[in-house]
């Protein structure tokens, strides 16, 4: 199924191909997302790790992972094949993903150390073959066509396609887990991540075969890492924007990984666990479904830090609310992922932007390192939220499956709340330094034109 993957002359892609796109992220988020909002959960209560072991963990892990990123990102930009550079890994990787995701969600019967070695080395695979996928996949977005507006619209799709495996992911787990596993949890878990293996190599192959590169790199850029790099921290718009991506990517870890914990302990609805989760991706698909009309209106700046200034009066509404209130915790959640729903495409094709300046301002194209050192950025985000969140865990004394002391609850409420407000709040000042105007946008967009008209 490779579906039709013509271009008009103003760069607008057909809506197969647009499909075609955007299922690589339902596949992608079929283990982002059980990572979010489960992995850690997954270690404490179930495979018997504590919780600043488990934070450790990951904040070892994820440092890890966030290096080879841009490692990965300089593969792909050398990569050279009949199919581009950027989409064969969508066929490669899928297999090797979905069986280290597999070894991550299993529990052998360990030793407390040998569980912790087991969770180092299976998660840590599971992180490597998700950026051998993902990394490049985020990067065809930057030579899927040259039109900057229809890669806004192309980014919005891709998460409206992240927020529904999402959904899927978060909503199911929970039921699939009893399905598959009954009284045993382990077994469930472990099934589990094998049923969303078999999704996601499905769709990652049918992105592949339904997507194009038409971008590619100036004739005569010569391979040149030192100049990449160099390149990389003289361009003002990514720099800005890297330091965004771990900004709100702690905003949002913090709260997506604390929610579990939120839900079982501090409002006492654990079976609601799932509901909650679902309602807020389906808040925000919503939001990024209408990212292309709010930029349309006020532009990728303005929005950004709109969104950023609305999130942080969210979240900090979010810590006043009484535990017995579930009607609210639920219309608060809501809206605040309604309003982070537009964050993602917007920045994603911001970065896509950083790497037309980077063409424009240098005469060279890393459209792929790019891609990849921004994704070390969100990684490193989302590692020092694990390790954050074990260090709470510690402080307050968090015993998991019994009933929780009143510090403890108190820093499970911290961090759904006043915590992801500050780090809204600093990302809101930094946004104000990003220096592209949609006007000076399509002045590099037409002069990049001419160039290779050109050339």
């Amino acid at each position: 199924m490779t579906g039709d993957t013509t271009q008009r002359q103003d760069g607008k892609l057909s809506h197969a191909e647009r499909a075609a796109y955007s299922a690589g992220d339902v596949a992608s988020n079929f283990y982002w997302k059980l990572i979010d909002y489960y992995l850690l959960i997954f270690y404490t209560d179930v495979f018997g790790i504590s919780g600043l072991a488990a934070g450790t963990m990951l904040l070892v892990t994820k440092t890890w992972d966030a290096i080879n990123d841009p490692l990965m990102g300089l593969i792909a930009d050398r990569t050279n094949t009949r199919w581009g550079k950027f989409r064969p890994y969508l066929l490669w990787g899928g297999l090797p993903l979905g069986a280290a995701g597999v070894l991550t969600f299993t529990t052998p019967d360990l030793s407390d150390s040998g569980k912790l070695v087991w969770a180092y080395i299976t998660y840590s695979l599971m992180m490597t073959a998700y950026t051998v996928v993902n990394l490049p996949y985020s990067g065809l977005l930057g030579v899927i066509t040259p039109n900057t507006q229809e890669r806004t619209t192309l980014a919005s799709l891709r998460f409206i396609g992240a927020f529904s495996g999402g959904i899927l992911t978060t909503h199911f787990t929970p039921k699939l887990v009893e399905y598959f596993g009954g009284d045993d949890a382990r077994l469930g878990w472990q099934l589990t991540a094998a049923f969303w293996a078999v999704c996601a190599v499905a769709l990652f192959t049918w992105s592949f075969l339904g997507t194009r590169e038409r971008v590619s790199p100036p004739a005569q850029q010569k391979p040149d890492v030192k100049r990449d790099v160099q390149d990389l921290f003289r361009n003002k718009p990514w720099l800005v924007l890297a330091s965004l991506a771990i900004l709100v990517m702690l905003n949002i870890s913090i709260r997506s990984q604390s929610t579990a914990y939120y839900m079982k302990y501090y409002a006492n609805a654990e079976d609601l666990i799932g509901s909650f989760i679902s309602s807020s991706l389906v808040a925000s698909l919503l939001g990024a479904a209408s990212t292309p009309l709010w930029t349309k209106l006020w532009g990728k700046k303005k929005l950004f830090v709109i969104l950023m200034v609305l999130l942080t009066v969210l979240s900090l509404l979010f810590f006043v609310i009484p535990r017995d209130a579930l009607w609210l915790m639920f219309t608060v959640n809501i809206l605040i992922n309604f309003v982070m729903g537009p964050k993602a495409p917007l920045v994603f094709a911001m970065y896509a932007d950083a790497a037309d300046y980077g063409d424009w301002k240098f005469g060279r194209r890393a459209t792929g390192f790019i891609f990849a050192a921004a994704s070390f950025a969100q990684k490193l985000g989302g590692a020092l939220a694990g390790y954050f969140i074990g260090l709470m865990f510690a402080a307050m004394g968090y015993q998991a499956n019994v009933e929780q002391t009143e510090d403890s609850l108190f820093g499970i409420l911290l961090l759904m709340s006043i915590l992801p407000a500050g780090f809204s709040f600093i990302a809101l000042l930094v946004a104000t330094r990003y220096p592209l105007s949609e006007q000076q946008l399509d002045q590099i967009s037409s002069e990049l034109a001419t160039r290779r008209e050109a050339s």
